[in-house]
């Protein structure tokens, strides 16, 4: 037993398993404003641009209620009364949280790759075609071997 809970130890407190935990709290949060960032932000100018649809209130009655009816506002009224439906709009509601967060992801995973890889400089030295000394960009001669460059290796 003691080796067990050793193990478990040496597990939790690797730095792999704290960075997930963390990663885990930290995505719960940003989950929580990307589904405020859909439903305040985005779709409230989508249904005024669609004339008052809301999707994630759209619905088709797969079976109707016990009591027979079918005319229901929401999937939630639909599911008390006992019919079955088909969420469509949910489900639309979710691809567009999905894709919100997939693009904020890549911008993220794109900014922090561009802070570990600075973009290159250009050049400003070359290499001399004759003697292979390093020369700068703009010579038309190696101030080494005296080798005119041509006007194409100078570009």
């Amino acid at each position: 037993m003691k080796k067990v809970l050793k193990e478990f130890k040496e597990f939790a407190v690797k730095g792999n398993a704290i960075d997930l935990a963390v990663g885990v709290i930290i995505g719960a949060a940003f989950s929580g404003i990307i589904n405020s960032l859909v439903k305040d932000i985005v779709m409230p100018p989508i249904s005024l641009l669609s004339g008052g649809l809301d999707f994630s209130n759209k619905f088709v009655i797969l079976r109707a209620a016990k009591d027979g009816s079918t005319a229901f506002n929401t999937p939630a009224d639909a599911a008390k009364a006992g019919a079955i439906t088909w969420n469509y709009g949910n489900f639309i509601t979710l691809l567009i949280n999905f894709l919100i967060i997939a693009g904020a992801v890549f911008l993220l995973v794109r900014a922090i790759n561009k802070l570990r890889h600075p973009a290159e400089k250009e050049p400003d030295t070359k290499d001399c075609p004759d003697c292979a000394m390093k020369i700068p960009i703009k010579a038309t001669r190696c101030p080494h071997c005296t080798t005119e460059l041509s006007q194409a290796a100078t570009r």
